[in-house]
């Protein structure tokens, strides 16, 4: 009876001490601060309120943020539009075995020096008729009070008693207002230029790195056809510009032309205001057109009737030969997807989206013919 009772105590030890043991591993296993619990039950009502309140604070910051910067945004988004367009006459250079930083300082003094020359060209002209209208004044006010027509005019509704009345200290106010709100229109004009222009450069000379760093995002699988397609892409807003940028300055040169014939004044000014508005697309060869017209019947009846005739003329030949040639060879695009995406663009996103729009329907049909279409063929 005895060994049968110590064999027993001798079985029952060694279950009491995994007993006790048991908690200790356990506690081991789940870490140093106990067993985790459950997970957080996501379809709680809190927690949809909590989540979706936290996503809408997300989205909201977000959306003030892109709004904020919207400006500054514009300005890059002009600044690499214009690197990519200015990329190909680096690729030209760079072919002709010039550096690439000595070929970025070549295409960038060159677009400093066209802006240089188009405002030395523009600022004169208005420095000088502002001056001349100045001094004018008072001869002008002595020509209108020596017409009796205009006096009795002028005692008949008591003119001069409402202009003193209505010079009061807030008119006044106002219109130095007004004059400090130009001066600020003016002031950011040339930041925003200035920026445009150093951005653009910068971007011109790291284009090879942006470009490399982007394709570096793209899975590998897929990294050799997105290549492909994008530099496709750059190609064509490269092209675009070249010929934006040949039909403007043929523009141009075909006002200086009829302005030195019919000895305007200021040819090179009518010339460079007409090459610069010729780069906006549907409405920017008519602005021009008026006013250079303007000009025309400010120097006389006949050379203003000569040329209204000869921008009509130049006009259809401009829409119905010139641009759709050059587009069709730079860009690829049809004439009425060129006209809607113009129109379009200039309904969203105003000059901007009319600048931008040829390019993006160019990319579109690419990626269409490409992508698009070739997976639905495969289906």
């Amino acid at each position: 009876m005895w060994r049968i009772r110590v064999a027993r105590e001798d079985d029952e030890t060694p279950q009491a001490e995994d007993e006790a043991l048991e908690p200790v591993a356990e506690d081991h296993l789940a870490g140093r601060f106990g067993r985790p619990g459950p997970p957080l039950d996501r379809r709680n009502p809190f927690m949809i309120g909590l989540l979706g309140g936290l996503g809408l604070a997300v989205a909201y910051g977000i959306f003030s943020g892109l709004r904020n910067a919207a400006g500054i945004l514009v300005l890059i988004f002009i600044a690499l539009f214009l690197a990519i367009g200015l990329n190909p006459a680096i690729v030209r250079l760079r072919r002709w075995g010039v550096p690439r930083g000595f070929a970025v300082a070549i295409v960038a003094l060159t677009v400093v020096a066209l802006l240089t020359g188009g405002i030395v060209a523009l600022i004169p002209p208005l420095v000088q008729q502002t001056t001349q209208l100045v001094e004018n004044v008072p001869e002008y006010i002595q020509s209108l009070q020596r017409n009796q027509t205009i006096n009795e005019l002028v005692q008949r509704y008591d003119i001069v008693n409402r202009v003193s009345s209505a010079l009061n200290a807030g008119t006044v106010g106002n219109a130095v207002g007004g004059v400090v709100g130009v001066g600020r229109v003016l002031a950011g004009t040339v930041f925003n230029m200035l920026t445009v222009l150093v951005l653009t450069i910068y971007f011109m000379a790291s284009f090879d790195r942006i470009r490399e760093t982007g394709y570096s995002l793209v899975p590998a699988s897929r990294r050799v056809r997105v290549r492909l397609l994008t530099d496709e892409i750059l190609t064509k807003v490269g092209a675009y510009m070249v010929g934006a940028l040949s039909i403007a300055v043929l523009a141009g040169a075909s006002t200086w032309l009829l302005a030195v014939i019919l000895g305007l004044a200021y040819p090179f000014a009518l010339a460079v205001v007409v090459a610069i508005t010729d780069l906006i697309p549907q409405i920017g060869a008519t602005l021009g057109a008026v006013i250079v017209s303007l000009v025309g019947f400010a120097s006389s009846l006949s050379d203003g009737i000569v040329c209204a005739v000869f921008f009509i003329l130049y006009q259809q030949i401009e829409n119905y030969l010139i641009y759709p040639n050059v587009m069709r060879r730079s860009v690829k695009v049809s004439d009425v997807a060129a006209v809607v995406a113009a129109l379009l663009g200039v309904a969203l996103f105003g000059v901007i989206g009319a600048l931008v729009a040829i390019p993006m329907v160019a990319a579109i049909q690419l990626i269409m013919r490409e992508v698009v279409v070739p997976s639905q063929e495969a289906r």
